[in-house]
């Protein structure tokens, strides 16, 4: 549609898209709420997932070409001339996907190259940090050997968090109580072998101590609008047991963030690492994610994501009540200053079901009954790693599928993704219990 406007003595022609087609890039759980969400909006006609999955298939056209596959990606976008391009995961993102899409007249969502380095490195992201004077946890050094970061254990204060540089799937960080845990987390992670090399060099650092929060903002590289603001779970089993996973549920309530420590938030690291990037010559478009540690002496960053969090994008467009895309096509035309999203009161839970054996060796092919049973009203099934044949979908990686609701509450919110959950089941899943629920020195927030 065209409207033609006379402003200050100018004719003004505007361009409003209401048949958009969207193009999602990625194949999780993440990709699935964003395409759930998307498809609400009246503006959008089409859209294309690549490579999607066997449940985003079901709501989206879905290509199999794989996120690291850019002259493929860049070459469906050509063909098909998307009004707009949503890129979930980091790895496109790190290799450049955006820049080559914008080259081409693209409008997109995630941030360049040079930008992801903030996720694709964390050592350049601890240095940022350093530079800009933005408050995080001490630094003990960067260490290329594991004979030389054994050796600086030894002198160090234990516990420590030892981080490997590089994309590591969520499972590059190791919290060592003691020296013979990090020794074998050492030789894993900077051995050229595993994780394509991307776990040369590590960065040992303090352990901090408080509550962790997620706090995602979207830019236009002017404007900036937070999301609801997530808490996640990285460890597998309850209480914060067993090994990293790429996040295990997450829940989003309003009393989850004081208003005083928001504004901390946004004045000590928000602004300081936009202005940082702009000082450097690094502009920044897209999501952007602030893993928080909340301490006694104020919030603490953690690490960067260049993109929405997953698990909590499908803890987040829960709470949605408003015009998803529009606003990502706002934020994708530097027009974000239009966008007026609407956070509801609504508390939203939601927990992943993982494959047996999961994070170290999950395994894949096993049946999925119930998912027909669950009912649809107020409760979400969003799919991260299935495959159907037939009727019937089988697990086909570690993190299969998660269960997301909103409600009054953050009690009946929780109530019912797991009476949802206890409807589905899968040889050897597991899922954690305790999503939402806060340790007994905390009353839950108001919701």
């Amino acid at each position: 549609m065209q409207l033609t406007e006379i402003a200050a003595g100018r004719i003004v022609t505007a361009f409003i898209i209401t048949q958009m087609k969207v193009l999602v890039i990625g194949g999780g759980g993440r990709e699935h709420a964003l395409v759930w969400k998307i498809k609400q909006s009246p503006l959008v006609e089409k859209i294309w997932c690549l490579p999607g999955n066997d449940g985003i298939a079901n709501e989206a056209e879905c290509h199999p070409i794989e996120v690291s596959n850019i002259p493929r990606i860049v070459e469906f976008a050509e063909d098909n001339q998307p009004d707009l391009v949503v890129i979930g995961p980091e790895l496109p993102l790190v290799l450049g996907l955006a820049d080559e899409l914008r080259a081409r007249g693209l409008a997109v969502v995630g941030p360049g190259k040079k930008s992801a380095r903030l996720e694709g490195s964390k050592v350049f992201a601890k240095e940022f940090m350093q530079r800009h004077k933005i408050p995080t946890a001490k630094m003990h050094g960067v260490y290329g050997s594991p004979i030389g970061a054994k050796a600086a254990l030894d002198r160090l204060p234990l516990p420590i968090v030892v981080k490997a540089d590089g994309l590591c799937g969520g499972k590059g960080v190791l919290v060592a109580d003691t020296k013979a845990d990090a020794g074998p987390f050492l030789d894993h992670v900077m051995d050229v072998a595993n994780y394509s090399g991307a776990g040369r060099p590590v960065v040992l650092e303090e352990k901090l101590i408080g509550e962790e929060l997620s706090y995602i903002i979207l830019t236009d590289g002017r404007t900036v609008v937070p999301m609801a603001p997530c808490r996640d779970y990285k460890r597998a089993f309850d209480g914060d047991l067993g090994g990293n996973t790429g996040g295990m549920g997450a829940f989003s309530v309003d009393g989850l963030l004081a208003p005083e420590i928001e504004d901390r938030i946004q004045n000590e690291i928000v602004k300081p690492t936009l202005d940082g990037l702009a000082k450097e010559g690094i502009p920044y478009t897209g999501f952007l994610y602030f893993g928080l540690m909340l301490t006694a002496d104020g919030p603490r960053l953690l690490e960067y994501n260049c993109r929405l969090g997953d698990p909590e994008t499908q803890a987040i467009v829960l709470r949605a009540d408003f015009d998803f895309a529009k606003m990502l096509l706002d934020s994708a035309d530097g027009r974000l200053k239009d966008s007026q999203p609407n956070w509801s009161p609504a508390a939203s839970v939601y927990v992943v079901l993982a494959a047996a054996g999961y994070p170290d060796r999950p395994r894949t092919g096993d049946p999925i009954s119930g998912l027909d049973a669950v009912p649809s009203d107020g409760v979400a099934i969003f799919h991260a790693a299935t495959r159907r044949l037939g009727d019937t979908y089988y697990t086909g990686s570690g993190r299969v599928l998660g269960v997301g609701a909103s409600g009054p509450s953050l009690d009946s919110s929780r109530a019912a993704v797991y009476d949802a959950i206890s409807i589905i089941s899968f040889e050897g899943y597991h899922y954690r219990s305790d999503i939402g629920a806060f340790p007994k020195r905390h009353s839950p927030p108001s919701s």
